[in-house]
């Protein structure tokens, strides 16, 4: 391990939980007011954090091998920061997508996303299943990493 240790990819994770908190009430805050995204956030916290944490975790996991490769002065693989960043991507319009029902039916095609308002719960078990596959992707490539270096 390099002398950067762990602290900087823990804090990038826990930098990006926050901000993907602060996203999310912001949006929900812009589209719907804030007294419904409070209301949201207490109905599904759980999956709110989760999703967050999961994120989190992902940029903390993925600043870590990054930190790792650098130091070891071996060119950061492209793929991984595709897939991964596509990963974090999907799980959070999956998360945040029931929103847009509410400023769509103004654009006109509000019938096919009001689908999506009604599958709220599975849209949030989809996010969380595309953050468990992030996180088990990376902790893949680190694992890799780290058995080469030995």
């Amino acid at each position: 391990m390099n002398a950067g240790g762990v602290f900087k990819p823990i804090a990038f994770g826990i930098i990006a939980a926050i901000i993907l908190l602060a996203i999310y009430f912001s949006v929900v805050s812009l589209v719907s007011g804030w007294s419904f995204a409070k209301d949201q956030f207490s109905q599904f916290w759980y999956f709110v954090l989760s999703l967050s944490a999961g994120f989190g975790i992902q940029i903390g996991m993925y600043s870590y091998l990054r930190q790792e490769i650098r130091f070891m002065h071996i060119r950061t693989p492209r793929k991984t920061v595709a897939v991964t960043g596509t990963t974090s991507t999907i799980a959070m319009i999956s998360c945040c997508s029931h929103y847009l029902v509410n400023i769509i039916p103004i654009m006109g095609i509000g019938g096919a996303l009001s689908i999506i308002g009604q599958y709220q719960k599975e849209l949030f078990w989809a996010g969380l299943a595309f953050n468990a596959w992030g996180i088990l992707y990376i902790a893949r490539k680190i694992y890799k990493f780290n058995k080469h270096l030995l």
